[in-house]
């Protein structure tokens, strides 16, 4: 399967997977930005995507940012659709308590190509019986083997 990316800028860096078999392929950053503590900021990437049919990208932090500076991408995983072909941006969020500052050609998150099913949407009076019914929020407890009855 085939990813088409076109460069923006001459400077872009297109997606690079760090390791055969890695699920992610890294993003880079076009721009330079100071990304103070508690702000978010849309980092341009400098490419446009073609993606394979029936597909969709997923945007996905970088666990080394997220661990080692709390940045993390907002809308996560935010998803880019087949037939968008604009300028692929990156929220960045920083729940650090210190200024981050992003570098041109650092990386910033990482792309998941994945299928994707389309459904017919179709409006029913009623839905089947499950065991689970309608627990959820914290239904099922914290702990193994633990079932609290509660939920939102």
């Amino acid at each position: 399967m085939i990813l088409k990316v076109k460069k923006l800028t001459e400077n872009a860096i297109l997606p690079q997977y760090a390791h055969p078999g890695d699920a992610g392929a890294d993003l880079f950053s076009n721009v330079n930005l100071e990304l103070e503590s508690g702000a978010s900021v849309m980092v341009k990437t400098g490419i446009a995507l073609e993606l394979p049919p029936s597909t969709e990208a997923q945007v996905r932090p970088r666990s080394g940012l997220a661990a080692k500076n709390q940045i993390t991408v907002l809308n996560t995983p935010g998803t880019i659709d087949e037939g968008y072909r604009g300028e692929v941006c990156v929220i960045l969020i920083n729940h650090g308590k210190e200024k981050f500052i992003i570098e041109k050609g650092m990386k910033i998150a990482q792309i998941v190509v994945k299928p994707v099913i389309t459904v017919e949407v179709e409006e029913v009076e009623e839905l089947s019986d499950t065991s689970r019914g309608e627990g959820g929020f914290g239904s099922t407890g914290t702990h193994a083997d633990t079932h609290a009855n509660d939920s939102f």
